[in-house]
């Protein structure tokens, strides 16, 4: 009885610890500033976060690093595909944390995109997306 509680204990410990490096890794972004329905005057703060990366510059494909990217009306881009250099896709290559953005009156889609170093994706799991109304 006592060596099969042991095998039971021992392969939990091996379950759990070859868990660990996933759960470690999963990384997540968010805006800090502005909320997600937020009313702002224009030119407004938005900060951006994330949690479980780091912020590198682009043209630095360290693991685990990358730099912000903001989409105005635009979805989050695939993982691996480049994000489009326009002025729906800002970059923040410099390794940014905030910017003021201008837009004239309106509702827009805010989606902030996580990428790597080279400017691609890591996804929708690294994206959050809010609405903002412009006044």
């Amino acid at each position: 009885m006592k060596s099969r509680i042991f095998s039971l204990l021992f392969s939990a410990t091996l379950l759990s610890a070859s868990l660990l490096p996933q759960l470690a890794h999963a990384a997540s972004v968010s805006f800090i500033e502005p909320a997600d329905g937020a009313v702002v005057s224009s030119p407004f703060t938005v900060k951006f976060g994330v949690s479980g990366m780091e912020v590198k510059p682009a043209g630095d494909m360290t693991a685990n690093t990358g730099h912000h990217h903001l989409l105005i009306n635009a979805d989050s881009i695939p993982k691996g595909e480049s994000i489009p250099i326009d002025d729906k896709h800002l970059h923040f290559g410099k390794g940014q944390t905030e910017t003021s953005v201008t837009l004239p009156p309106g509702k827009y889609k805010l989606t902030m995109q996580f990428a790597n170093g080279a400017h691609q994706s890591y996804g929708p799991d690294l994206s959050k997306t809010i609405n903002v109304t412009v006044k």
